[in-house]
């Protein structure tokens, strides 16, 4: 990825490769669906090989900077809850969950990333069911979930992220909640780089265009989406969500904890926010918020 590129989400580390082009430009919703999928089943094994450790089989880590929910609780007690997880990859953080007693629904639009998660779920004993599907429009009844949550799943790999909440608030029981972390909206405005390169200002944080990269073929292979902090506020309270909390975590005091190449860095990450957790709860007596 170039100095000026900026997808500064902890889940896709691969620079671009041989060939491909990259830049801003504007795509289609599917054409954001089809570079997810592909990008996600060609990546899902270099990921898991070199992220699996610092994730865990069954752990549950919010974001680079190695938040838990064990530590923070975002998520409340889950025991006997019925729980889904959005764009899950491997399923970690749900696997975690079901230790805890909850009953957990891991998907994804990655049959690469499932396939991982199907041996994990061997490997370790405790299951997620998996299912394929687009975020955009989930596959669930109305007020089927008891919580729903992502960590870094999904957020700004679809077009249309005001659909995807709210498809959480459609399948969310009242009183329950929507958590999910994504790459602080500020990082849109610095280069991709962890350096002292990576402190200065190089495009506007107004510039909504997406990141694109795109191959020989001229057909796009990763699409990232940007919003602003006013954009996403609009978006779950147009879901019919209260926004109860945003956590930003501080990068941890611990010279051994592992960076994130190219982009994430103890540098930049105690400077800068690099992650943001949004809470949000769906208020009792509200009746699912239906597709449009």
């Amino acid at each position: 990825m170039s100095d000026t590129a900026d997808p500064d989400s902890y889940a896709d580390e691969s620079d671009a490769g041989e060939g491909t082009a990259v830049g801003r430009q504007w795509v289609t919703p599917a054409e954001t669906r089809l570079a997810s999928r592909a990008h996600w089943d060609g990546a899902a094994d270099d990921y898991q090989a070199e992220h699996g450790g610092f994730l865990g089989d069954a752990d549950f880590i919010w974001c680079p900077e190695g938040l838990r929910e064990v530590e923070v609780g975002l998520l409340g007690d889950v025991h006997g809850l019925q729980v889904l997880e959005v764009g899950g990859g491997a399923g970690q953080c749900g696997r975690w969950l079901v230790s805890q007693g909850a009953a957990v629904v891991t998907f994804d639009i990655s049959a690469g990333q499932l396939r991982h998660g199907a041996e994990l779920n061997a490997r370790t004993g405790v299951s997620v069911s998996l299912v394929q599907a687009d975020a955009e429009a989930f596959p669930f009844a109305s007020n089927a979930f008891d919580l729903v949550f992502t960590s870094f799943g999904a957020i700004g790999f679809v077009q249309d992220s005001a659909a995807l909440m709210r498809e959480a608030a459609r399948v969310l029981r009242p009183g329950g909640r929507w958590v999910f972390s994504w790459s602080h909206p500020l990082r849109w405005a610095f280069p991709d780089d962890g350096s002292e390169a990576g402190l200065t200002v190089s495009q506007s944080y107004f510039d909504r265009t997406p990141y694109v990269e795109t191959g020989a073929d001229g057909i796009p292979n990763y699409v990232e989406h940007h919003r602003t902090f006013g954009d996403r506020v609009r978006e779950i309270t147009a879901a019919g969500l209260v926004l109860t909390d945003v956590i930003e975590p501080e990068w941890p005091d611990d010279p051994h904890h592992p960076e994130w190449a190219p982009n994430w860095s103890a540098l930049r990450g105690r400077l800068i926010p690099g992650t943001a957790i949004w809470v949000t709860e769906k208020p009792r007596g509200k009746s699912a918020v239906h597709r449009t």
